[in-house]
């Protein structure tokens, strides 16, 4: 068991789990446009490269979460069918998106650094 921060850690010296990260993500692309659930979970495996995709199981419950919180908007394209809900960010979102980026910005950089050294290590890659 090793010291990360000051603190013993049993797990990768991360403070960052997956639900974090996909509602940062989440987030961050309601701030750049509208998008409803299954574009959303599309649009993150598209930009990891097609490597990895949130569950809708995942994602549908943190845009409740988020709309509850005020964080986002959401609307049915057509209310009398409800079939698909769009969302957006609000201004709260908008600060709350901010805090969290500033907030886990540096697990995101231990992360990287420990997977590149792990690469170099085994890999010989750089």
């Amino acid at each position: 068991m090793s010291l990360y921060k000051g603190k013993r850690q049993r797990q990768f010296p991360t403070t960052i789990g997956t639900t974090t990260f996909v509602k940062i993500y989440i987030l961050h692309l309601l701030n750049e446009k509208h998008y409803y659930g299954n574009e959303l979970k599309d649009e993150i495996s598209k930009r990891v490269d097609l490597k990895w995709s949130p569950s809708p199981g995942m994602i549908y419950p943190l845009l409740r979460e988020l709309e509850s919180s005020s964080y986002i908007e959401g609307w049915w394209d057509e209310p009398t069918k409800r079939s698909i809900r769009r969302y957006k960010i609000t201004d709260s979102g908008i600060k709350h998106y901010n805090n969290l980026v500033l907030k886990h910005r540096s697990s995101f950089n231990d992360s990287l650094i420990i997977i590149k050294s792990v690469l170099k290590d085994i890999y010989g890659e750089k």
